[in-house]
């Protein structure tokens, strides 16, 4: 056999295998902010662009296939479309909440007619119309519209979490695809090796069960390659599904990551516009708004009306006010004064701000926790990605040593074997870490606004 074919067959065969590991691609990262607007009475988010996770996706190659699958899942995933009409339900409750008590009308019949100096009163017919006291009524508004704005927030969440949710099951693809295609060129790196052995059996330089051990480690990777082809299968599905489309709808999958030169610096207040901890600023401010709303219709009711006393003229007299119908305008005040709910409300309204106040601090450590957590394995990823990368250098020289010593007559099969297990193993090390990287980096896009 032609040493220097095999020899070239092999080295074509690494040289593929590294590709995804060895490509440059851009290594600028997407810096975003989203502006907020903020009123004397409410944060207006509908006003606010939606935290698209795109934005802080790292803007490498497949960036804006990865953005336009986070987006292709905002537009058609059910849950979102769910928290759309909660928030439009909220909305709608801002409408509601221009009311005033209903107008009262009656109307009565005298059957025995009461005789006044002017006449018999026959009916009475009333009007009354009570109006909450100035400014209840856009209490009232405030108050549902920072209901609205906490919906709001659990749509900026929701979208968060789903691209999250959409990054990481991506990056879960791209790992099980270059693991399958590593394999392939292992494979077929066996199969190089097995002839080579063949050769070897022939003039005596190795024996039968080089052969069978070669062929053995080959049914492995392919029991391993099938294995991936089924988990690929069961990640596409749930990848579809977070999309809510078929789930055998193919997902094309780039091949070319690579970890970028340097990681982003984060500032320490970076988790503070985080939308997980706004939504109990947004709560708070609603107990707030409540509070306002409840000192409100704790003043007075003004009510005006007007009552009609129809008058039958008296018979067989003759004076001006004869038979002259009654007219009475009124004013009346409803005051509160024996009702304590109201200080009950306001007491209820304190506790509550302070539980907020509790249940943010203590999401801000789980958040802080799950930040340096991201940070901390992003780190690591990188350390075992450089690591791996001098071990496939070392295993690629040892690999030179044999091929050369089959060129002196001598060469050890086992020796093959091994090198050839580390190298695949420093292989997938390198794929995982990358996958560890990016999935850490999503958290970190997550938690973060910058």
């Amino acid at each position: 056999m032609d040493f220097s074919k095999i020899k070239s067959e092999k080295l074509k065969v690494k040289n593929d295998t590294f590709t995804v590991f060895t490509m440059a691609i851009l290594q600028r990262w997407l810096r975003n902010v989203d502006v907020y607007s903020f009123s004397p009475f409410t944060f207006h988010f509908k006003r606010v662009a939606i935290f698209s996770f795109s934005l802080f996706t790292f803007h490498f190659a497949s960036a804006q296939q990865l953005q336009n699958y986070i987006q292709e899942a905002e537009k058609n995933n059910p849950e979102i479309q769910a928290y759309e009409l909660r928030y439009n339900i909220a909305e709608e409750k801002i409408h509601e909440a221009d009311w005033i008590p209903n107008t009262e009308f009656s109307a009565g019949y005298f059957v025995s007619e009461p005789e006044t100096r002017t006449g018999a009163q026959r009916a009475r017919f009333s009007a009354r119309q009570m109006l909450p006291w100035f400014g209840t009524i856009t209490a009232r508004e405030n108050y549902a519209s920072s209901m609205a704005d906490t919906e709001y927030v659990d749509i900026v969440i929701a979208k968060r979490k789903l691209a999250l949710s959409v990054s990481q099951s991506y990056y879960k693809l791209y790992a099980i695809k270059v693991k399958q295609k590593v394999l392939e060129e292992n494979i077929q790196l066996l199969k190089t090796y097995e002839k080579l052995a063949l050769t070897s059996v022939e003039v005596g330089k190795a024996s039968a069960v080089d052969v069978l051990r070669l062929q053995i480690r080959q049914n492995e990777l392919l029991q391993e390659k099938e294995v991936l082809d089924a988990a690929y299968v069961g990640e596409q599905t749930a990848f579809n599904k977070l999309l809510h489309r078929d789930r055998t709808t193919a997902v094309p999958i780039l091949e070319e990551f690579v970890l970028p030169n340097e990681d982003i610096l984060y500032a320490e207040d970076a988790l503070a516009l985080n939308p997980e901890l706004l939504k109990y600023d947004k709560l708070y401010e609603s107990v707030a708004q409540s509070e306002a709303l409840n000192l409100a219709e704790r003043n007075p009711m003004i009510g005006f009306g007007l009552d009609y006393i129809p008058v039958s003229e008296r018979p067989d007299m003759n004076f001006s006010d004869n038979g002259k119908d009654i007219f009475m305008p009124m004013v009346s005040v409803s005051i509160p004064i024996f009702n304590k709910s109201y200080d009950s409300k306001s007491k209820q309204n304190e506790l509550r701000q302070l539980e907020i106040t509790s249940q943010k601090e203590s999401r801000l450590d789980v958040l802080e926790t799950a930040f340096a957590k991201a940070i901390s394995q992003r780190t690591q990823a990188r350390i075992i990605y450089a690591t791996q990368e001098k071990n496939l250098k070392q295993a690629r020289d040892a690999e030179e040593i044999l091929i050369k010593n089959y060129e002196t007559g001598t060469i050890d099969f086992n020796d093959v074997l091994d090198i050839q297990e580390l190298q695949l193993k420093f292989q997938i090390n390198q794929i995982n870490a990358i996958t560890t990287y990016y999935a850490q980096s999503a958290v970190v896009n997550y938690l973060i606004t910058q």
